[in-house]
């Protein structure tokens, strides 16, 4: 492929593991390299984040699934890539020297309209990330257990105010920042159109949702779990649509799918 097929403008490797089969990994590099025309290069999964650091590679979508993901490791791709990132997903139950990652892309990858993490600690450094993200338009937060700090409702309201305008797509299913979902609705600012939340915590949370829809008037999609309170889904449902969150997840993978062919 390296000398007889040098036109490709889509590669896809949905299986990049070095300890596999390691004399694999220079010939991809080489196929790689000798693509004049390749724009996007997209890595679906990474199983050895050791040497990710031999790659030098400019990257518009970076996605890597991996336990654990070694932080280091990544960072020289994320600045090698720098505002040409646009989609990034690190999904991992644990993440090594996870500091490093915000301060780098909050220096180096301004551009990401699509941002999917999990173990993330609401510190700082990570709303620095966020409020310098300004052409963020899908946001996924995972595996979030607790947010840091003596004042937990401060840090959710912080967090709401900082979302960008150009924010479309929010899931929090499985973040515990759905236990301040009232502070999140009453202090951002986002135009959002769909919202994964998993429960809207009792009337209150449902008061909120309601306000946010008058207030901002973008909201139209809410997944939520399919056990809702009926009443409380019937006055919601005046405001916005409530569907299970599954076959919101499905819609709005088409939504980015589609979003992903004009990259």
């Amino acid at each position: 492929m390296a000398k007889n097929t040098t036109k490709i403008n889509a590669l896809k490797l949905k299986v990049f593991c070095s300890n596999y089969n390691p004399r694999l990994l220079p010939a991809r590099i080489c196929i790689i390299k000798s693509q004049e025309q390749l724009r996007k290069f997209r890595i679906l999964r990474i199983h050895d984040c050791g040497n990710l650091n031999i790659l030098e590679a400019s990257l518009k979508t970076l996605e890597i699934t991996c336990y654990p993901i070694y932080a280091p490791s990544i960072v020289p791709i994320l600045k090698k890539s720098g505002t040409l990132l646009q989609r990034l997903k690190l999904y991992s139950f644990s993440t090594r020297e996870m500091s490093l990652l915000p301060e780098t892309l909050k220096s180096f990858c301004p551009n990401i309209t699509y941002l999917n993490l999990t173990n993330v600690e609401f510190s700082t450094q990570f709303f620095e990330l966020i409020g310098n993200l300004q052409k963020l338009q899908f946001l996924n937060l995972l595996d979030i257990y607790e947010i840091l700090g003596d004042e937990p409702k401060i840090l959710a309201m912080m967090f709401a105010k900082l979302l960008p305008v150009t924010l479309q797509y929010l899931d929090l299913r499985r973040s515990c920042i759905r236990s301040y979902i009232d502070i999140l609705f009453n202090n951002c600012y986002a135009p959002l159109k769909y919202l994964l939340i998993y429960r809207l915590k009792g009337e209150k949370g449902a008061k909120a949702l309601i306000e946010f829809c008058i207030r901002r008037k973008t909201l139209n999609y809410v997944g939520v779990s399919i056990d809702l309170d009926d009443n409380i889904k019937k006055d919601v449902e005046k405001y916005v649509t409530l569907i299970p969150w599954p076959v919101l997840e499905i819609l709005c993978s088409h939504v980015l799918m589609r979003t992903s062919l004009l990259i």
